[in-house]
């Protein structure tokens, strides 16, 4: 028996149709309620989960069970994407928590929700979202986090390569944050290059930059330019990386360059930097259109820094524990030798969360609390 809820817009009032199936009989119920004055946000569509009790249910032989189905049908233009959220009371207009970001693969798509509980109800609806302020969406796939054994310039901790799934979407910056970014939302600069805003912020430690996600976070959700339901955060190491990549396996986002011929056209680094960070967005973006992942400033991650464990792993998130004390910053930095600026390239032994540094920035990532 599969319990479906379609929720459809009919003028000012919503038409809320429960079918329920029964195949061993053929039985069809239906019940209709009508939802007046549902405001706020335009509902693409909506689905719960139902569990009551009904005295059909006593016919039919407890060996078929119950299948439970909970999620949204969206229509809308291919490649837009939505917040996927719900809520346990339509009628509390401010209780909606986000739970997905998603791309929209088609003009209609059935979203199903794996996590929801067995029991209760569960209303959904998806909104479309514009793309937050120099944020570029990172869709979930698969890929392999780590270097090859043959790659040229390889260190040991770059292995063995985990086969890696992302099983969210995430927003991620277009840009490392900003001298400009950083001191609007703190009220300082802490950079050792001042002069220019559009520069990297640098001389922040982890501290800082997990601060200043927490701070834009409640500031952003009391603008209303993110979803209830969403925060800030770094990238863990392997969203980063996988974001780096950009859909390549080879050293870097735009080839091998096995004689690092063409780095110069995509990062800043110790050959061609100065000796200094530079405003960001001036070098050729990877692929999925990300500037600076290669040189400028190296960028925290969240993950406390651990050896890699081979096989395959979902939404890898480091070492459980502070077993290390250090955590993983990645991506090359000025005053960065050229083999350090690969995809796979760890900082061995990782940095302390404490340090502040001249060559420490970050970039950071808006997920939903359900990530």
């Amino acid at each position: 028996m599969t319990p479906e809820h379609a929720l459809h817009a009919r003028g000012s009032v919503k038409r809320l149709a429960l079918h329920k199936t029964l195949p061993s009989r053929g039985v069809r119920i239906e019940h209709e309620t009508m939802l007046k004055n549902l405001k706020s946000y335009w509902l693409f569509g909506i689905a719960t989960l139902y569990a009551a009790t009904n005295p059909v249910l006593a016919q039919i032989p407890p060996s078929l069970g119950l299948r439970l189905f909970a999620g949204v049908n969206i229509t809308g233009a291919a490649g837009s994407t939505y917040v996927i959220q719900f809520t346990t009371d339509v009628a509390q207009t401010n209780s909606w928590t986000s739970l997905k970001f998603l791309r929209l693969p088609t003009t209609t798509f059935l979203f199903v929700d794996t996590t929801a509980a067995a029991t209760g109800n569960r209303f959904y609806r998806a909104l479309l979202q514009n793309p937050p302020t120099n944020m570029l969406f990172i869709p979930p796939n698969t890929f392999n986090l780590g270097t090859p054994t043959n790659e040229i310039n390889r260190f040991a901790d770059e292995g063995p390569q985990v086969t890696v799934t992302i099983s969210h979407g995430f927003w991620m910056g277009k840009y490392e944050v900003t001298q400009r970014e950083y001191q609007t939302v703190i009220g300082s600069n802490p950079s050792g290059f001042p002069g220019d805003l559009n520069r990297p912020v640098e001389s922040v430690s982890w501290l800082d930059a997990t601060n200043y996600c927490a701070r834009l976070t409640q500031q952003e959700l009391a603008a209303g330019h993110i979803p209830p339901g969403s925060h800030y955060r770094l990238p863990t190491e392997a969203e980063w990386e996988y974001a780096a990549r950009a859909g390549t396996s080879t050293r870097f986002s735009y080839g091998d360059d096995p004689s690092f011929t063409s780095l110069t056209n995509n990062a800043w680094y110790a050959a061609n930097s100065g000796f200094g960070t530079h405003p960001v967005g001036q070098k050729s973006p990877n692929p999925w259109g990300l500037y600076d992942m290669e040189g400028n400033v190296y960028e925290w991650c969240e993950d406390w820094y651990g050896p890699y464990a081979g096989g395959f792993a979902t939404d890898p998130q480091g070492p459980a524990s502070n077993v290390t004390g250090v955590k993983v910053i990645r991506g090359g930095a000025w005053d960065a030798f050229e083999a350090d600026c690969r995809s796979g390239r760890r900082l061995t032994e990782g940095v302390s969360p404490f340090i502040h540094d001249f060559i420490l920035g970050f970039r950071v990532v808006l997920v939903t609390d359900a990530s």
